[in-house]
């Protein structure tokens, strides 16, 4: 899997110099360039020749999330989590591959081409950083916490989060939007964010969640999972942080919920 997403990146990297690929819309919100399409399908080919007939979940071309009900083997993946920051120039771009079985995600890869920065976990056997061992950070106080959020494209879906974003610059040190769930997750695993929130899509952090976890993260959902669905491929209301801050920090955010409702009349996205 690290061969694989090397040579995705290396895909991107080239993308980026040569400047000649489309971009288009997908739900009038979202940017997509032919090089996501273009990565997700030689994704796609590598893992049907190693493990040809093994479902596949992908956000460009097999985005069927009713596959997370269902057992067995499942590979997922983003071919650019950080589309925008790939079009736009910036550094924070990954490519993610996941591979769980019966809703647990057993392998995580997040390669970071611009970065020079590959993370990979093994479920039970942690989580290493360019092959060498990390670690999350101990934080103990959200005072001198570095939390990362992200928001999503729908514009007419931003204005309850900002009540969360209000409670978290209010409490700790600093908030950061590098526009990368996988990364984000990954620099909570590496010390380099102490703690991450959002509600994102399974292959923007099935891989990073369980990096995150083995570096030795504290993970949760804000509120209970739907049942049916398996919890570690349940994107919505994810908190990932050092573990000296995560009962805090949960309490924080459902906290500015709980003002939004009372405020609004109605309970946040469940």
């Amino acid at each position: 899997m690290m061969r694989i997403a090397r040579q995705a990146g290396d895909m991107i990297v080239q993308a980026r110099q040569q400047q000649n690929f489309t971009r288009q819309y997908k739900g009038g919100d979202e940017l997509v360039t032919e090089v996501d399409v273009a990565v997700d399908q030689m994704i796609a080919d590598e893992l049907e020749s190693l493990f040809p007939g093994e479902a596949r979940l992908t956000e460009e071309l097999a985005p069927d999330r009713s596959q997370l009900e269902q057992r067995g083997s499942l590979w997922i993946v983003d071919p650019i989590d950080g589309t925008v920051n790939f079009a736009y120039g910036h550094a924070h771009v990954a490519i993610s591959i996941a591979w769980a079985v019966d809703g647990e995600v057993h392998l995580g890869v997040v390669h970071a081409p611009f970065l020079g920065e590959t993370f990979t976990a093994v479920r039970g056997q942690g989580a290493q950083l360019n092959e060498q061992p990390m670690a999350c950070s101990q934080s103990k106080t959200l005072e001198r916490s570095l939390v990362a959020t992200g928001f999503p494209y729908a514009r007419d879906r931003r204005a309850p989060l900002i009540r969360r974003l209000n409670h978290v610059l209010h409490a700790c040190r600093d908030v950061r939007r590098n526009g990368s769930a996988a990364l984000d997750l990954c620099h909570v695993g590496c010390g380099q964010l102490d703690a991450y929130y959002e509600s994102v899509l399974p292959w923007d952090f099935a891989a990073g969640l369980l990096i995150a976890r083995e570096a030795g993260a504290s993970t949760s959902h804000l509120y209970a999972c739907p049942e049916g669905l398996p919890a570690e491929l349940y994107g919505e209301n994810l908190l990932v942080s050092a573990p000296g801050i995560h009962a805090p920090l949960a309490n924080l955010l459902r906290d500015a919920d709980a003002g939004q409702r009372f405020d609004a009349g109605h309970a946040p996205n469940p």
